[in-house]
């Protein structure tokens, strides 16, 4: 195995060879195999263990075991605890989850901090299979049945081309001892019910299963390659805009798709989306119908559908004195100074009568029943009716913010002032309040 290693690392991985190295060790055979191997050649590797306090004196054990392990080798060792059933209990997610949270984040801020260029992990061709069976029975995407990435950012997996059989092997021909972690023989987790039940069954029937099994993955790999260049084409047509607080796509193109239903899915995946017959339906859905993921939302408006964050809504009143000359805001900075003239004509800025204000100013999201006279009309109209005039979308609504003084609008803030406080030939007093865009942020 050592020189099929080798072999491996010379034509796939030659980058690993000049580089700094963290080997993440559980203490388990995968893990130190990887280790003896790196160090027998010679790569310039350190250790990282987590101590995740969740089998007592065992977990204690694993990390005494690889702080031998590395003054045995003469090497760098790195160990952190962690309080992973309180994260879990915190964060509201399972333990194994939890768990992997912890121990990826840790690494990334151990190769910042350490300027540790990739970090090796022991998944081999069975995690690779158990991973493949995971999401197949789960229900996934061609994405899901892919495998697992070797190389993916600072993460590389050199041992995925070998089999959990050659790993043992290696590590009895070599007299090399590990630790044996007792929550792998518990059959609750799904990965540890394919690893002893299903898969033995499928090596039986087929011995050269994991060499069927590459060539599978190495098809659909490819297969995916050519998806993923059919969705960026299709994307380059799709995409009308794209900003920060969301992208606007052409439903127009999704309705020429024979099938567009395959289409949304690869589109939408990556946003926690599961509902895909309401995102097909939205398609047809009147404007302002909406389908939600846990982060993200999707609304039809007109012929568009628009993709947004969802945040926690913005409920801030901001109160500005008659000295302030700059407010800083959620939505950018605001900036007050006296005027001689009105020159400017942009939504951006506005000229008032400053004698007709009431201190403080507030500023505020708009809110359903607002009213205001705005600049230019005679009468009142209502907040509402004027954005769907001004065909805002539902995003574009929620985004609105309005200037007032007292119980009265003064600014539409970058839409509209209103008509009661305009400049007039008796005016004594311009005040020119501009929104800086160039810090313009579309609010939370």
């Amino acid at each position: 195995m050592l020189d099929n290693f080798k072999e491996h690392i010379n034509k796939n991985l030659a980058f690993l060879i000049e580089n700094k190295l963290l080997i993440a060790i559980s203490g388990g055979i995968d893990s130190v195999v990887l280790t003896h191997i790196c160090h027998q050649l010679k790569l310039n590797i350190s250790l990282a263990h987590c101590n995740f306090n969740l089998r007592g004196k065992e977990s204690d054990g694993d990390e005494d075991f690889v702080l031998e392990l590395a003054e045995d080798l003469d090497l760098e060792v790195f160990v952190e605890n962690f309080d992973t059933e309180t994260y879990a209990k915190d964060t509201k997610q399972s333990i194994q989850l939890a768990a992997r949270e912890l121990r990826y984040h840790w690494f990334e801020e151990l190769s910042e901090q350490l300027k540790f260029d990739y970090v090796l992990t022991a998944h081999h061709a069975d995690d690779n299979l158990e991973t493949f069976l995971i999401n197949f029975t789960r229900g996934t995407g061609l994405e899901g049945l892919t495998g697992i990435p070797e190389i993916n950012g600072i993460f590389v997996r050199p041992l995925l081309p070998f089999s959990s059989e050659a790993i043992q092997n290696f590590a009895k021909e070599n007299n090399i001892n590990w630790r044996d972690d007792s929550s792998n023989a518990s059959k609750k987790y799904l990965r540890n019910k394919l690893r002893h039940d299903v898969i033995p069954i499928l090596k039986d029937i087929n011995p050269s299963l994991l060499q069927n099994f590459q060539n599978t993955l190495n098809n659909l790999n490819e297969t995916s390659q050519i998806v993923e260049e059919s969705i960026d084409v299709f994307l380059a047509k799709a995409i009308e805009d794209m900003n920060d607080s969301e992208v606007k796509f052409k439903i127009s193109e999704f309705k020429k798709l024979k099938n567009p239903k395959p289409y949304l899915f690869e589109v939408f995946k990556e946003f926690g989306f599961t509902q895909w017959q309401d995102i097909l339906d939205l398609l047809d859905a009147e404007t302002g119908k909406q389908v939600f993921s846990s982060t993200y939302r999707l609304i039809k408006n007109r012929a568009h559908l628009l993709l947004s964050e969802i945040h926690s809504e913005e409920s801030e009143t901001i109160s500005i004195s008659e000295k302030d000359r700059q407010v800083e805001t959620a939505f950018g900075i605001l900036f007050f100074d006296e005027a001689d003239a009105v020159l400017e004509k942009q939504n951006s800025i506005i000229y008032v009568d400053k004698s007709l204000l009431k201190f403080p100013l507030t500023i505020r999201k708009w809110q359903e029943g607002d009213v205001f006279n705005p600049l230019g009309m005679t009468g009142k109209k209502k907040l509402s009716k004027y954005f769907k005039d001004e065909k805002l979308s539902l995003l574009d609504k929620e985004r609105v913010w309005v200037m007032c003084s007292g119980n009265d609008i003064v600014w539409v803030i970058n839409h509209r002032p209103d008509n009661r406080f305009k400049i007039t030939e008796n005016t004594m007093n311009i005040l020119k309040i501009e929104l800086n865009s160039r810090d313009f942020v579309i609010p939370a």
